[in-house]
């Protein structure tokens, strides 16, 4: 695959803001990352009041409210930011986006002049807690990543069929459940479902046995449509992307998949990142789509809108046990890039509104330790993960914490996403009798 570029032609934005000049801080000026956030990291998750938009900037978190409340954001419609949630600006045209972060460039860049204003604006990201940075809409979770659709494909079809026939020339995906999707730190209940052995003759409902993790990563979609739209107006509705483990219950999934695809497997729950990384922010890290095996429909033709270099890893940490990574990729490996999905889920004149999430499928990369899933990297539970402890994994097991991470590097500057985590928790107790009759 050929780079388009590395972020290596961008140098480190200098900002007075402490901690933000160093190569490994993950909230440099050249990020700028938007989140929702409320003060006071001890404070009840339920409770909504005190929640407001927030950029990250080193290792603190500048009130966005307050700023445009302060007067601070001029030339730009107002208000915006009197919402916890950034759907109102995503909303508008990316032109406005753009005006955004330039100013908000021009407030903490090195010698801005405004900074005894905007000062009393920031919290320390340690004394804050965060929250679902935007009103999700809708959510789709595509399939775009041919290194896991084979592996998944080889598995249970057999080298020669792996893929689909379709899978080359589609993005396959399928619509979710935004309801069911949650922010970083929060729990996740290992769900019930009917599951069917082979060895039996009829299902039982009962919990998930096969729970695994996805990596992926989610678009963000600003500015809606109403009917089809190119690849090029695609990529340019597209706000920002964020970290996404879309938790999959595989053996609910095998007996309920056919014909209609994945249901009840994956409406457990899907966890994304607190911080959308605007895709301003990510543009110097973009990189080519690797060359198509056949033919691409031209309604789907795009290739200088492809994914970007960003390093992907999860951890694996059971109940009290020091945390194993167990596996690293790159967002480099999707074949179909999160333009096209957007333009191929518009095709059908399906509108598209700001706040859809679309989730990127799983993504995984040539070598055994750059598997996405543990579906792959337990190869359907036949070979088993050790982890660093001495632990064994095939699926996961109650008390397990998920934690993604991503990251671009640019010339002396790191671009990063936070953290993405969920711990595991048991099955609850059903309200009514589950036993077989």
């Amino acid at each position: 695959m050929t780079m388009t570029s590395d972020g290596s032609g961008t140098n480190l934005l200098k900002s007075w803001v402490v901690g933000a000049n160093e190569a490994d801080a993950s909230f440099p000026l050249n990020n700028l990352p938007c989140g929702v956030f409320s003060p006071g990291a001890a404070g009840p998750k339920s409770d909504e009041r005190g929640r407001r938009c927030g950029v990250a900037i080193g290792e603190q978190v500048l009130d966005i409210a307050a700023v445009e409340r302060d007067g601070l954001l001029e030339g730009l419609p107002s208000p915006l930011f009197d919402q916890p949630a950034w759907n109102r600006l995503m909303s508008l045209e990316p032109s406005v986006w753009a005006s955004f972060r330039e100013r908000l460039m021009a407030l903490l860049a090195e010698g801005s002049t405004e900074c005894e204003r905007v000062e009393p604006h920031l919290h320390a990201l340690s004394d804050v807690r965060l929250h679902l940075p935007f009103v999700i809409c809708e959510f789709t979770d595509f399939y775009a990543g041919r290194h896991h659709a084979t592996n998944v494909g080889t598995m249970f079809r057999g080298a020669e069929n792996a893929l689909p026939p379709n899978w080359l020339h589609i993005p396959i995906g399928y619509n979710g459940r935004a309801s069911s999707v949650v922010v970083s730190g929060t729990d996740v209940r290992r769900p019930w479902g009917q599951l069917k052995s082979p060895d039996h003759e009829l299902p039982a409902f009962m919990p998930s046995r096969r729970f695994d993790l996805e990596l992926e990563m989610g678009a963000v979609v600003g500015t809606a449509s109403d009917g089809p739209v190119s690849v090029d107006a695609a990529e340019a509705m597209i706000f920002g992307y964020i970290l996404l483990n879309d938790w999959s219950a595989r053996d609910i999934q095998a007996w309920e998949y056919q014909p209609l695809g994945p249901f009840q497997a994956k409406a457990s729950a899907t966890t994304i990142g607190p911080w959308i990384v605007t895709a301003l922010a990510l543009e110097p890290f973009r990189v080519r789509l690797p060359p198509r095996e056949v033919p691409l429909l031209a309604y789907l033709q795009g290739d200088r809108h492809g994914p970007y270099d960003i390093e992907l890893e999860v951890s694996l940490a059971p109940e009290g046990v020091a945390a194993t990574t167990i596996a690293r990729t790159n967002h480099r490996e999707l074949y179909y890039s999160a333009a096209q999905q957007l333009a191929h889920h518009a095709s059908s004149g399906c509108p598209m509104r700001t706040g859809d999430l679309l989730g990127s499928g799983t993504i995984s990369g040539p070598r055994k330790s750059e598997r996405g899933s543990l579906l792959e990297l337990s190869w359907g539970g036949k070979e088993p993960l050790t982890l660093d402890g001495g632990e064994s994994r095939t699926f996961l097991e109650d008390g397990d914490t998920l934690t993604l991470h991503a990251r671009a590097r640019g010339n002396g500057y790191t671009i990063g996403f936070g953290e993405c985590r969920g711990t595991l928790l048991p099955a609850l107790d059903m309200p009514y009798d589950t036993l077989e009759n």
